[in-house]
C-alpha cells in the first residue's frame, strides 16, 4: 500500500516538473484529473465571480489606459456583491501568494497550477476555475488601482510605491501582450460559468449527449484557465521592476488558449443547441397532447419549425395547386393521413372515395356536418431526394384530390411527435382530430375500410355502434356456420349467398370462382389490388338447415319494439328492424340473392340476376380500381343493372310463424258484442309501387 502511494506521489511530483507546451492535452487531462476528489466544498460561486471580474475588468480598462497614456482615468463602478466567508477570503490570499511567488517559465507554472489543483480538489470544476479569477484579481487589482497619476494622493503614491508601482510608466513594452492574455483567461472564465449552467439544468446524457464530450474537455479547459492566471500573476512583478532582462509570457499561450476556446464554445452551443429541441420538443408535445385547445395550433406543433413562421411553405392544395395557410383548417374536423410514398394506393383510394362523397352529400350526423372535415397528408420518407419529390408529384398529379398536403416534410422534431403521440410506424394511418386540438379517433383507417362513408363522423365509437348494427345478422351466421368468423377477421371481401334456384347457384358459384382467379391473377402483375375475396354459399354442407337460418332472423323481427312517440304515433323504425326486412324481402327473389361484406360490414344486399350479371361483366368496371375501392366499384355497376331490369317483381315476404308479435298494431274484433284485440297470425309484406293508381 505504501509502495502504491509512493509511486502515485512520484508521478505527481513528475507531472509538475513538465513544460506543458511540450505534453499532449491528454497527458494534461490525465495529470489534472488524478487531482480532482468528490465536490465537498461549497460555496457562492456567482458572488466570488462578479466581485472578481469587477476588479479585473476595471484593471484591464486601466491598463489600456496606461498603455494610451492617458492622464485620466474612467470612472469606476461596482456592482453590490460580497463575499461572506472569511474562510474563503483567506484562502485566496494564499492562493495569491502562491501565485505571485511563482519564479518565472512554464515548468514553474505549471507546478503551481498542480498545486492549487491539488488544494481545490474538493471543488467543483467551475468553482476551481472562479477561485483562481479571484486570487489573481486581488493582485491585478493591486497592481492597476494605484498607479501613478496627477491626482493620486500622498497615501496612494506612497502605498504604490511600497508596491514597486512608481515604475509601471516605464515598464509598458510588454502590457498589451498581458492584457490579452488576461482578457482570454476571463473568457474562458465566463465559457466554463456558462458549460455550468448548462450541465446544471438536469437533463439526461442521453438525451444530450454532448453534455459527455463537455466532461472530457472540462479538465484541460480548467488547467490552461488556472495556467494562465498563474502566468499572469508572475508577469506583474516583470511591470514593477527595472531589471534588464524580462521573462516574457509565452507566445505560443494565445494560440493555446483560442483553440481551446473554440473547441470547448463549440460543445457548449452544441449542448445548448440538443438542450433547446428538447425544450422544443416538449413544449409541441404539451400542444398536442395536453394544452392544444385549437386545431391550428397542433398542426402548428407538428409541421412548422419555429423558424419558419409562414406556413405557405409547407402546405399545399392539391386540387387548386397553390401554398395555402394552415388557417383554413381551423375550425375544422382534419383526417390527418400520415404515410410513406409506397404502398398507400388503398389509403389513397379510401380517401378519395370519402372526400367525394363529404362534398356530394352535404349533411349533419349527429351534430357532426361534412363540410367541417378536411384531409391532410403528411407523407413522411427517410431523406427527401430528386427522385421521391417527383415520386410525390406524380401521386399528387395522378389523383388530383382536394385534399392538403405537406410537401417535402422533413421537421425532425415533428416526425418524432408524430410516432410518439399517433404511433407512426411506417405503416400508413389516419388520426382524426377535432376542432379544438384533441385526437377524436386515433386511427380511423378500420372504420372508413369498413364503413365507408358511413362511419361518419369516424369516431371511435362510431366504429363499435356500426359494428352492433350489424351483430343480429353475424351471431345467425355463427349459430349456422361458427367457422364463417374466421373470414369476417381476415377483412376480406366476403361473398355470402343463397336461394332456391338450383341453377343460378351453380352459375353465381361459377362466376365467383373465376373473379376470385381474375383478382388473383391482377394482385400477381400489379399494384392495383391489394385485397382478398372469399365467398360462402349458404346451406352447401347441409341444405336442410337452411329454413332454421331464416326462422331465426324472423325470429329477431318479430322480437322488435316499434318505437312509439308522444300521442301514440309510430316512430322510425331502428336500423336493425330495417335491414331485417329488406333482408326477408331479399330471400324470395326468385333467382337467388347475395349479401356482400367487407370485414363485419355488410356493403350490398343484393338480387342474384343483377349480381351475377355484375360479376360476370367485371372487365367493364374493372377500370374503376384505379380510382375507388372494390364495393364501390361493384355497387356502382351493380344499381346501374337493377335499374334497367324492368322485369324485376316487386319483393313480397310473408312471415307466418306464430311468433309474439308487435310488428302492426293490434287490431280490435268488429263485432260489437266483441272488440277484443285480434290475434296477429300472418303478417304479409307486399310491394304495390307498380299497381296502377
Amino acid at each position: 500500500m505504501s509502495k502504491s502511494l509512493s509511486s502515485s506521489s512520484n508521478n505527481v511530483q513528475q507531472g509538475m516538473m513538465q513544460n506543458p507546451f511540450e505534453v499532449s492535452d491528454e497527458q494534461i487531462l490525465d495529470d489534472v484529473y488524478r487531482t480532482h476528489f468528490q465536490c465537498l466544498e461549497n460555496f457562492e460561486v456567482t458572488s466570488l465571480h462578479t466581485v472578481a471580474s469587477n476588479v479585473i475588468n476595471h484593471s484591464i480598462e486601466i491598463t489600456q489606459e496606461v498603455i494610451d497614456k492617458s492622464d485620466k482615468l474612467k470612472d469606476r463602478y461596482r456592482e453590490d456583491a460580497s463575499i461572506s466567508s472569511q474562510q474563503l477570503a483567506a484562502k485566496l490570499k494564499r492562493i495569491a501568494y502562491l501565485m505571485i511567488c511563482t519564479p518565472r517559465g512554464e515548468q514553474a507554472a505549471h507546478r503551481t497550477t498542480m498545486l492549487i489543483l491539488e488544494q481545490l480538489k474538493h471543488y467543483s470544476w467551475d468553482a476551481k476555475a472562479v477561485i483562481i479569477e479571484a486570487a489573481f484579481a486581488l493582485e491585478y487589482g493591486k497592481f492597476m488601482y494605484l498607479p501613478v497619476t496627477p491626482l493620486c494622493q500622498p497615501c496612494e503614491t506612497s502605498f504604490a510605491d511600497l508596491n514597486g508601482l512608481l515604475m509601471l510608466p516605464q515598464n509598458t513594452q510588454n502590457l498589451s501582450y498581458f492584457s490579452t492574455m488576461v482578457n482570454k483567461a476571463m473568457q474562458m472564465v465566463e465559457c466554463i460559468s456558462e458549460w455550468k449552467g448548462v450541465i446544471s439544468a438536469g437533463h439526461d446524457m442521453k438525451d444530450v449527449p454532448s453534455l459527455q464530450e463537455t466532461l472530457q474537455e472540462i479538465p484541460v479547459v480548467v488547467y490552461w484557465t488556472i495556467f494562465t492566471f498563474v502566468s499572469c500573476t508572475g508577469q506583474i512583478d516583470e511591470f514593477s521592476d527595472n531589471k534588464a532582462q524580462r521573462h516574457e509570457l509565452p507566445k505560443s499561450l494565445e494560440n493555446k488558449l483560442d483553440n481551446i476556446l473554440r473547441k470547448f464554445k463549440e460543445l457548449v452551443d452544441k449542448c445548448s443547441k440538443e438542450i433547446g429541441r428538447i425544450e422544443d420538443y416538449t413544449r409541441r408535445k404539451n400542444i398536442v397532447t395536453r394544452t392544444g385547445k385549437d386545431i391550428v395550433k397542433v398542426l402548428r406543433a407538428l409541421i412548422i419549425p419555429g423558424e419558419n413562421k409562414d406556413s405557405r411553405h409547407n402546405v399545399f392544395n392539391v386540387l387548386t395547386e397553390e401554398q395555402v395557410q394552415i388557417e383554413e383548417l381551423k375550425k375544422k374536423y382534419v383526417l390527418l393521413f400520415i404515410s410513406g410514398l409506397e404502398d398507400i394506393e388503398d389509403e389513397i383510394k379510401l380517401l378519395k372515395s370519402i372526400n367525394e362523397k363529404l362534398k356530394e352529400k352535404p349533411k349533419e350526423v349527429e351534430g357532426y356536418r361534412y363540410e367541417d372535415f378536411k384531409i391532410l397528408w403528411i407523407p413522411i420518407v427517410e431523406e427527401w431526394n430528386e427522385e421521391r419529390r417527383r415520386r410525390l408529384q406524380s401521386i399528387l398529379q395522378r389523383n388530383k384530390f382536394g385534399w392538403y398536403v405537406v410537401k417535402n416534410f422533413n421537421f425532425e422534431t415533428g416526425i418524432r411527435l408524430i410516432k410518439e403521440v399517433f404511433g407512426y410506424k411506417e405503416k400508413p394511418i389516419i388520426p382524426l382530430i377535432n376542432p379544438q386540438g384533441r385526437v377524436e379517433n386515433i386511427d380511423t383507417k378500420q372504420i372508413i375500410s369498413a364503413w365507408d362513408i358511413d362511419g361518419f363522423p369516424f369516431r371511435s365509437s362510431d366504429h363499435t355502434r356500426l359494428t352492433q348494427q350489424w351483430n343480429w345478422f353475424w351471431s345467425e351466421m355463427n349459430k349456422f356456420k361458427p367457422s364463417i368468423e374466421n373470414m369476417v377477421e381476415e377483412d376480406c371481401y366476403l361473398f355470402i349467398y343463397g336461394g332456391t334456384n338450383t341453377k343460378w347457384i351453380q352459375e353465381f358459384t361459377t362466376v365467383i370462382g373465376t373473379l376470385k382467379k381474375e383478382i388473383e391473377d391482377i394482385k400477381l402483375h400489379t399494384d392495383l389490388i391489394t385485397f382478398t375475396i372469399e365467398s360462402y354459399q349458404l346451406g352447401k354442407e347441409n341444405p336442410k338447415l337452411v329454413p332454421h337460418f331464416w326462422i331465426g332472423i324472423e325470429s329477431l323481427l318479430t322480437s322488435k319494439k316499434p318505437y312509439k312517440m308522444k300521442g301514440g304515433e309510430r316512430g322510425q323504425q331502428d336500423f336493425a328492424t330495417s335491414e331485417i326486412k329488406r333482408l326477408l324481402f331479399l330471400k324470395q327473389d326468385p333467382k337467388g340473392w347475395v349479401i356482400l361484406s367487407k370485414g363485419h360490414n355488410v356493403k350490398l344486399l343484393g338480387h342474384g340476376e343483377a349480381m351475377s350479371r355484375t360479376i360476370k361483366e367485371f372487365d367493364s368496371w374493372r377500370e374503376k380500381l384505379h380510382g375507388v375501392s372494390f364495393d364501390v366499384a361493384l355497387k356502382e355497376y351493380y344499381e346501374g343493372i337493377k335499374d334497367k331490369d324492368s322485369s324485376k317483381k316487386c319483393e313480397e315476404n310473408v312471415i307466418s310463424y306464430g311468433y309474439p308479435t308487435d310488428i302492426v298494431e293490434r287490431i280490435p274484433c268488429p263485432k260489437k258484442d266483441c272488440r277484443r284485440p285480434m290475434e296477429v297470425t300472418s303478417v304479409n309484406y307486399k310491394c304495390c309501387h307498380n299497381h296502377k293508381q
